[in-house]
């Protein structure tokens, strides 16, 4: 496990109370989720079994669930093209997920600022769980582990890219879908 979690780092815990699957397809809620170590944080707080169904909705829409972390350049280089898609794309059906890997000691000194000041409109989600060895796998075969990483997938096509993007190319992928 240590060795995944330095992949994830060079690529680029604990426990806590867990917000609900099924809210993700509402507007962003920012209602505070209490965790066990008595901190306030603003977004849900996953362990992947809880998060895995985010990952095979089949509702009719395309959703792009990008992997990320505050400490990871080439993730922040890219978010404003997320969140310039998650802009242009909502009428088409389209959701934007941010699932923050950061760890449970950034969420209120780190995530939260830097959500706030970016003004990211995305919805944001953190994934905790300490056992990457088994839920990397679980999100895509292909994925060694690095960030950023992102799925793109509707009902009938699925793709993962352990890459950055340029607007460009995130555009271009996300056509593929839509088209």
């Amino acid at each position: 496990m240590i060795v995944l979690v330095l992949s994830i780092a060079l690529g680029c815990g604990n426990k806590t109370e867990k917000g609900s699957a099924e809210n993700l397809s509402e507007p962003q809620d920012y209602a505070l989720v209490q965790t066990n170590k008595n901190e306030d944080v603003k977004f849900p707080v996953y362990d992947f079994e809880e998060f895995e169904p985010l990952l095979h909705k089949d509702d009719g829409k395309t959703y792009i669930i990008n992997f990320w972390a505050t400490w990871c350049k080439p993730c922040i280089v890219e978010l404003p093209y997320f969140e310039r898609i998650n802009a242009e794309q909502k009428d088409n059906n389209v959701e934007v997920l941010l699932v923050s890997l950061d760890m449970p000691n950034m969420w209120k000194s780190r995530l939260e600022p830097f959500v706030e000041k970016k003004g990211m409109k995305s919805k944001v989600v953190i994934l905790d769980d300490p056992k990457q060895n088994e839920w990397i796998p679980k999100v895509s075969e292909e994925w060694g582990g690095g960030i950023p990483a992102t799925l793109i997938y509707n009902k009938e096509k699925r793709n993962f890219y352990e890459k950055g993007f340029t607007y460009e190319e995130l555009n271009q992928e996300l056509d593929k879908f839509l088209n």
